[in-house]
């Protein structure tokens, strides 16, 4: 082998070799290359299939003499060779055309243009059949569908809410969502199929058009719909969502009709609701998720109760006219019914009343507000009588100070920390972690949350930095949260279980046994949730999913969109857990009735408990919400009694 020299190698930093001189193309590749090439010219197709055909017949006629050859001697006809391979050409095209070569040729000439007009006929008919296909499959046909939901936009949040009204019309025969955005509808169907499971019976219409154009929403049919939901499908703010309301309103005609509209900003939503009439419902999806988010982290075992009092899959709020409480007081109503939870009323006056004095008195025309698992189980079962339990303690210890880490950070990260703040002992104090790289820097300015100590530190990502971080002393409390700039979703989720995981290991292998450290965690993409769950979270917070929710319970029932308002909202009731021993004594049984009752003498309305002890495998577990009122448990340090009450 020949040694190269330095000066066998180019000039790269490595010392590559000289690039090798290509060999001349041989006949066939150039032949190959110029018949591709004449190929993408117009007609070059149509040229080489009659020179093959041509060709073809020549040595088919020739081949064919030659089997039945005359004898040795006797010369072949030249005119009866290209007769034959005229014959042999027509053969395959057509019928053979007889005569002389001028009508020959006229018969060719025919053929020809036959050809080429009948190519013509079919190729309008085709593009013409392909522009209708085409223009069924983009849905641009009009809908036909009467008393259905339409869906405005496309979004993450598209998919459990046809989950959930899925389980809401169960039982409606014909039940049909009609789903309207600027998005391809093979593209929309095909996401559907994959990401959401069995709809029972829901029928699904999905069109194209843009939800701003009345024009185009008219295809919708939304004058005949049961109601509308407007979902904030982009960035752009509530501008998108404006000027959809006002095409739903322009397109509608029917004031009747409620519409449900994901906003963000608390003052358009106010005006939309104002301007309407009460006829378009909003949904601030991002201060639910805050909330939420931040109720889980104070409170384990809370989200999963919201959860089950949103979905329609277990109980649920319900509404019922029970005339026979004409007259007496809301403490009375909370135990009239032994499979609901009472949590409040309408009066006669359409005027909410969330968890009122136990002395209010209820007037006619009222209707109960109760969580129950279906509306025939609102039932008046009489006004009863419980006697409070024994040994309740009077008061509880001054809370300690507490100290939260927040890994990961967005807008959300400051709606959740401007809600903790309110409920934090006196001395508490967060550390915030985040990459600046995926945050929007208005977002770290003024890191100020009431009186709690602030902290922020900037980090690449790297997991020792989280870990280290996460080490430097005890926490009480992680929360991490999904990046929402200059990252997909996918990726945030990726990073918030990585997370998790790198948690998980460092707590297991710390002196954490006596003051445990609890994680929450956000997860932005409901397909993400079961994964999540396998990384061992305490409670774990699916934002779209949420979100849908609430929006799928209000386009149902538009009445619940004021019980959740006051729920999720910063003043008023709220859902909240409350140590057992506030009400009863531990380790003596007590009835459940008798735990409303306890509620009842602190102003609250309990809906449920939670036992600590069948928790262990997470904070979800062990929760039981709405209770028969007979149905006894023994309270054990560390339960926990579910109520609607002040905070």
């Amino acid at each position: 082998m020949t040694e190269k020299t330095r000066t066998s190698f180019g000039q790269g930093a490595q010392g590559e070799l000289d690039a090798p001189v290509a060999a001349p193309a041989s006949f066939g590749t150039r032949l190959r290359y110029y018949f591709d090439n004449s190929l993408a010219k117009t007609g070059s197709f149509v040229l080489y299939a009659f020179i093959g055909l041509t060709l073809f017949s020549i040595i088919k006629t020739a081949f064919s003499m030659w089997i039945h050859a005359t004898p040795l001697g006797e010369a072949v006809d030249p005119a009866d060779y290209w007769n034959n391979v005229f014959a042999g050409m027509f053969g395959i095209l057509g019928d053979v055309p007889t005569g002389t070569w001028a009508d020959r040729l006229s018969s060719l000439l025919a053929w020809t243009l036959g050809t080429a007009v009948n190519a013509i006929i079919i190729g309008f008919a085709a593009t013409s059949i392909h522009g209708v296909v085409d223009n069924i499959k983009s849905g641009r046909s009009p809908v036909i569908s009467r008393n259905h939901t339409v869906i405005l936009g496309w979004s993450n949040r598209v998919f459990p809410i046809l989950s959930e009204l899925a389980i809401a019309n169960a039982n409606v025969r014909g039940a049909t969502v009609v789903i309207f955005a600027n998005e391809d509808r093979v593209t929309m169907e095909q996401e559907i199929r994959s990401r959401v499971g069995e709809l029972k019976g829901l029928k699904i219409t999905s069109r194209k058009g843009d939800p701003t154009n009345p024009g185009d929403l008219a295809r919708a049919n939304i004058g005949s719909a049961k109601s509308v939901i407007i979902l904030d499908a982009d960035e752009t703010g509530d501008a998108t969502i404006v000027s959809t309301v006002l095409a739903v309103k322009a397109a509608v005609g029917n004031p009747n009709i409620p519409i449900v509209a994901e906003v963000d900003d608390a003052d358009v939503a106010e005006a939309l609701v104002s301007a309407t009439n009460g006829q378009v419902q909003t949904v601030r999806s991002h201060d639910i998720i805050a909330r939420v988010t931040a109720q889980a982290s104070r409170q384990p075992g809370l989200s999963s109760v919201i959860l089950d009092l949103l979905d329609f899959d277990g109980d649920e709020i319900y509404f019922s006219e029970i005339p026979a409480l004409v007259g007496k007081t809301y403490a009375d109503a909370l135990l009239a019914f032994n499979e609901a939870s009472v949590i409040g009323f309408i009066d006669g006056k359409g005027i909410q009343h969330i968890n009122p004095k136990g002395s209010t008195k209820i007037s006619a025309g009222s209707k109960i507000i109760a969580i129950a698992e279906d509306d025939d189980r609102v039932t008046f079962t009489g006004v009863a009588k419980a006697t409070t339990p024994t040994g309740a303690k009077a008061s509880a210890k001054a809370a300690a100070p507490e100290h939260l880490l927040v890994i990961g950070w967005s807008s959300m990260g400051r709606s959740v920390l401007t809600e903790l703040a309110a409920f934090l002992p006196k001395g508490s104090t967060v550390h915030i972690v985040a990459t600046p790289k995926y945050v929007d820097p208005t977002e770290l300015a003024s890191l100020k949350f009431g009186n709690v100590a602030v902290s922020y530190s900037a980090t690449t990502g790297d997991m020792a930095e989280l870990v280290k971080a996460a080490s430097a002393k005890h926490y009480d409390e992680v929360i991490i949260l999904g990046y929402r700039n200059a990252i997909s979703e996918s990726e945030a989720d990726a990073q918030t279980m990585l997370t998790m995981l790198q948690m998980n290991a460092l707590f297991e292998n710390t002196s954490n046994k006596v003051h445990p450290t609890r994680m929450i965690a956000e997860i932005l993409d409901s397909r993400k949730a079961e994964l999540a769950r396998v990384a061992a979270v305490d409670d774990l917070v699916i934002s779209d999913n949420l979100a849908a929710l609430v929006v799928a319970q209000v386009s149902e029932n538009p009445a619940l969109a004021a019980v959740f308002e006051d729920l999720f909202d910063a003043d008023g009731a709220s859902v909240n857990m409350r140590s057992v021993e506030r009400y009863a004594g531990v380790g003596k049984r007590v009835a459940f009735s008798q735990l409303v009752a306890a509620g009842a003498a602190k102003n609250e309305s309990v809906i449920g408990y939670r036992v600590a002890a069948e928790s262990k495998s997470g904070a979800a577990q062990g929760v039981v919400l709405n209770p028969a009122k007979h149905t006894e448990f023994t309270p054990a340090a560390g339960d926990s009694i579910i109520v609607v009450g002040d905070k």
